[in-house]
């Protein structure tokens, strides 16, 4: 089976020839295939976050290459790496990143209006998505008016708005305490087991054991697999 995400490759430098310079990634390379469940896990520092964003087309690398489902991202344009991150990427943080004078109905509508859904229909889908993770009855409360797992919850509703082949979770846990952590943990689970290929930063080995993959990056490199 083809892979979802493959880099070649893969070097991120920050501050390039300066003195200061930093190699946040260093010539990773790795495939993740559609259903996979992976775990990226190391210290902070090590690139995690780095690693995540330029496999979620954040960021462009230095040199190397990302795939998306076959798609060299670096060949395309900063409208088509838009298109690309819109129609196959869920992305989740740990600041939630929820807009806080929007109700939770309309953070999730948000990705389906810029996609240009009409307005009904947005709503009609965002209610549905919002019923499965079992928050319709907070469809109208704020962000302020949620719970730190209510909101991230939110944030993965958001996240599968238009359909995504790929959910990447950057500490998605990070805010939370552990019980509520473990909830959004079997979330994603539950989610990764209807097929959505799911790729998790973190620093919890507990939750990274639960991968059907864990990549161990340190100062930028990938050191076990």
């Amino acid at each position: 089976m083809d892979s979802v995400i493959k880099t070649e490759g893969l070097t991120k430098i920050y501050n390039q020839g300066e003195e200061n310079e930093v190699d946040a990634v260093k010539d990773i390379n790795l495939a993740v295939k559609k259903g996979d469940f992976v775990s990226i896990i190391g210290p902070s520092g090590s690139g995690k976050s780095t690693l995540l964003h330029l496999l979620g087309c954040l960021d462009r690398p230095t040199s190397g290459k990302v795939f998306i489902d076959g798609i060299d991202s670096y060949a395309l344009s900063d409208n088509d790496l838009a298109r690309i991150r819109r129609e196959k990427i869920g992305f989740v943080f740990q600041k939630f990143n929820l807009i806080p004078l929007l109700t939770a109905v309309e953070n999730v509508e948000m990705p389906l209006i810029l996609k240009g859904v009409g307005k009904e229909k947005a709503r009609i889908k965002a209610m549905e998505i919002l019923k499965v993770i079992g928050l319709a009855d907070r469809a109208n409360h704020k962000p302020g008016q949620l719970s730190g797992g209510q909101q991230q919850r939110v944030a993965i509703a958001r996240s599968l708005a238009n359909d995504p082949q790929i959910i990447l979770a950057d500490e998605p846990t990070g805010n939370l305490d552990t019980k509520t952590g473990a909830e959004i943990i079997k979330l994603l689970k539950d989610l990764n087991k209807k097929g959505i290929t799911l790729v998790i930063i973190t620093h919890d080995i507990s939750i990274s054991r639960l991968a059907h993959k864990q990549i161990n990056l340190k100062d930028g490199k990938v050191v076990g697999e």
